[in-house]
């Protein structure tokens, strides 16, 4: 396997992060409303490749911590020539694009996780030759690592499917074995095919919300890559953000705050499906069944608040598991059991039961959740977004093959399901979905099966947003809850077509846990909406 490890980005940008890029992930709402939700006590990693815009153009890949408003002290500089923690050094030059992309990862005071209590500073060819690669891997002790770069055939070509394969599995067989998420940059270019590392089963490729990145599907067998996408300009740039919000949620669930169970909480698969579950979907997503994601977006854009109020929501397990003969009908079994919650997650396992010479007894694993989904308000209908995720397991090929589906438990029918045959992630995303009790089943099925067993993550969220409106003496008031975020509030004088919605209003102020703007009474008719540009 020939590849070349490429740097990603110009590495020219501003150093100052424009609020409005943490306004889109969600991080200025999450410290408006929470308490040193920063990254404290979590070790990353930042592996980069030389920037050639930075004099002298080779091993230039240091940051500086000055630039990004650390102390050197947080830092240690590895390389093939040994390790240094000063700053500067005998092993590299500063780099630019490192630091542009430390400055979204964890800078002060423009970084998503400003209070990160480590970092590991790699020269990247070092970091994959040696490290990930390695016949026997050391644990480095960073849950999360950024990989702003790129792997490209020696003639800059995209890397053949075997050889993204190789470099894959290299990656997925070290996260499995020490909970590592590797969050990747899924190059720049669409049309262009994402590129790996991105591509790599356990950890989360990233694009650039505007559209201008690569795009899946995977050129080795059609699996839905990228997972998120961020604003940044570029993929180098976008990926930190992603990087941050990992190591915040991180940091939330081991301090507790998804509930006692915090390694659970803060296991590399409950933070990958908390991530995508919180993704604000862009007007235009959609996805191509069996494929759980957009091939543009991913699951959509970034919001770190989001998931963190799902990971708030507490750890739920299913309400009753089954074991059924393989391929048969799974309709719900009218278990009277209620998750409690309609916004969580869960961290589980479920059993199929194989035997290759009886294939007649071959047995699939369903485990239900049932959810109530109702406010009381008789018209109100629902938003459901759900995200399932596992592993490949360590050195395996194939993954187990699990699915999610949503049944109407009155009528028994099937609301919608995520089935992909070659995903190790399946998603449920439905707008408009009508009051009831519904079954929500993770399956597990028993045929060419990697292991009878599976452990999973399952974050999960149904809502409805209420908009309300009162008068205020001479002004109207309206309000709305802050969680879930990425809505606007829009308004129009005429609901007879074509529609024209207005925008034009001041930012919310957050007050106990609510969006309030006032306005000026008119004596003109006005029609009001949320919405989710």
């Amino acid at each position: 396997m020939r590849v070349l490890l490429v740097f990603l980005g110009t590495g020219q940008m501003a150093l100052n992060i424009h609020a409005s890029n943490l306004d889109t992930v969600g991080v200025t709402l999450l410290q408006t409303v929470t308490t040193n939700v920063n990254g404290a006590g979590v070790h990353v990693a930042q592996p980069e490749a030389a920037d050639p815009n930075t004099s002298p153009g080779t091993n230039t890949w240091e940051v500086n911590p000055a630039v990004v408003g650390q102390p050197t002290n947080v830092f240690i500089y590895i390389s093939s020539a040994g390790s240094n923690t000063t700053y500067p050094n005998s092993l590299g030059f500063e780099s630019h694009h490192a630091e542009q992309v430390a400055g979204n990862f964890y800078g002060v005071p423009g970084g998503v996780a400003t209070n990160v209590a480590h970092v590991d500073n790699f020269e990247a060819d070092y970091f994959f030759n040696l490290v990930i690669a390695s016949n026997f891997p050391p644990d480095i002790n960073d849950p999360v690592v950024n990989q702003s770069f790129i792997f490209t055939a020696a003639d800059g070509s995209h890397v053949s499917a075997s050889d993204q394969q190789g470099l894959d599995s290299a990656y997925d067989n070290y996260a499995a074995q020490y909970n590592t998420l590797f969050i990747s940059g899924a190059g720049n270019g669409a049309p262009a095919q994402v590129n790996p590392p991105a591509t790599c089963y356990n950890g989360i490729g990233v694009g650039v919300s505007d559209g201008s990145s690569s795009i899946g599907p995977t050129i080795d067998n059609g699996r839905a890559k990228p997972d998120l996408i961020a604003p940044g300009g570029a993929t180098s740039f976008s990926t930190p953000f992603v990087s941050g919000a990992a190591a915040v949620l991180m940091q939330a669930g081991l301090r507790g705050d998804g509930g006692s169970s915090t390694n659970s909480a803060a296991n590399i698969r409950t933070v990958k499906a908390l991530l995508l579950n919180g993704a604000i979907k862009p007007a235009d997503w959609t996805n191509n069944a069996p494929s759980p994601l957009d091939t543009r977006y991913g699951a959509g854009v970034l919001n770190v608040f989001n998931s963190y109020k799902q990971l708030t929501g507490g750890k739920h397990g299913y309400t009753v598991s089954e074991i059924i003969p393989s391929g048969n009908p799974h309709p719900p079994n009218g278990d009277t059991g209620t998750v409690s919650t309609l916004s969580g997650w869960d961290f589980n396992s479920i059993l199929s039961i194989s035997n290759n010479n009886l294939p007649l007894l071959l047995q699939d694993g369903v485990n239900h959740y049932y959810f109530n989904v109702t406010n009381g308000v008789s018209n109100a209908t629902f938003t459901a977004t759900i995200t399932l995720v596992w592993n490949r397991q360590q050195n395996q090929t194939n993954i187990n093959n699990l699915d999610l589906f949503l049944y109407n438990t009155i009528s028994s029918n099937l609301i919608t399901c995520s089935t992909s045959l070659v995903d190790n992630v399946e998603h449920i995303f439905i707008p408009h979905l009508p009051q009831g009790r519904y079954d929500l089943q993770v399956l597990k099925h028993a045929g060419n099966s990697v292991s009878d067993t599976e452990t999973y993550a399952l974050a999960f969220e149904f809502f409805s947003l209420p908009l309300n409106i009162s008068p205020s003496g001479t002004n109207t008031t309206l309000s709305w809850p802050i969680y879930p975020a990425g809505f606007v509030l829009e308004s129009t004088t005429n609901l007879t077509a074509p529609i024209f919605w207005s925008t034009n209003y001041p930012s919310p102020v957050v007050t106990n846990n609510q969006n309030w703007v006032v306005l000026n009474a008119t004596n003109h008719i006005q029609f009001f909406r949320l919405w989710r540009p």
